[in-house]
């Protein structure tokens, strides 16, 4: 069986960056399990998973723009702390929601002075070539329980916003702050 839209696919991979260091792995851990073709994979990892079987092992290099995007500056401001609750804890690297023009948006602390907090709402891979290690374990038809997994992550009705694409609404992209074809 090959890895085609709506087949359950599991793979072992390790992600490094062009110079070679280790950003992430599925080694010592279970393969990552995915249905394919619903966005829960980047754009330029699920387009080269497409057509390969149990067993294919392969290396790849996904360019950022089908990975994680560009970083885009415009994300990144300073805030004043008096933004933060008081007595609340701050680091850099915390994750937290903030409300924008576009709706809800996940941040990150990057620095922190003494008036101000710089936040930053790029995901920590944008910009970033990636280079991964694949090993395809498994490819299969989902099991009832996975498809009814796959319907509660669904973006209200446009089949699925997970990361990368909105599944049946055809928009080519979910930021993660809703659908950009169906609003949800």
């Amino acid at each position: 069986m090959t890895i085609t839209k709506d087949k359950f696919a599991a793979i072992n991979y390790i992600l490094k960056d062009t110079q070679g260091v280790e950003l992430d792995s599925s080694t010592g851990t279970e393969p990552l399990g995915y249905i394919h073709g619903r966005g829960y994979l980047i754009p330029g990892l699920e387009a080269q998973l497409e057509g390969k079987t149990s067993g294919d092992k392969f290396s790849c290099i996904i360019e950022p723009q089908d990975a994680y995007g560009e970083r885009d500056e415009r994300l990144v401001a300073q805030v004043t702390r008096d933004k933060f609750e008081e007595g609340s804890p701050i680091e850099i690297g915390m994750h937290f929601q903030v409300m924008t023009p576009a709706g809800p948006s996940i941040v990150r602390i990057t620095e922190i002075n003494d008036d101000t907090i710089t936040i930053d709402g790029n995901h920590e891979m944008a910009g970033k070539t990636l280079n991964f290690e694949i090993e395809v374990v498994e490819v299969r038809d989902p099991t009832p329980q996975e498809l009814e997994m796959l319907e509660q992550r669904s973006c209200g009705g446009c089949g699925g916003c997970g990361g990368g694409g909105c599944g049946d609404c055809g928009s080519d992209g979910c930021s993660g702050e809703g659908c950009g074809n169906c609003g949800n």
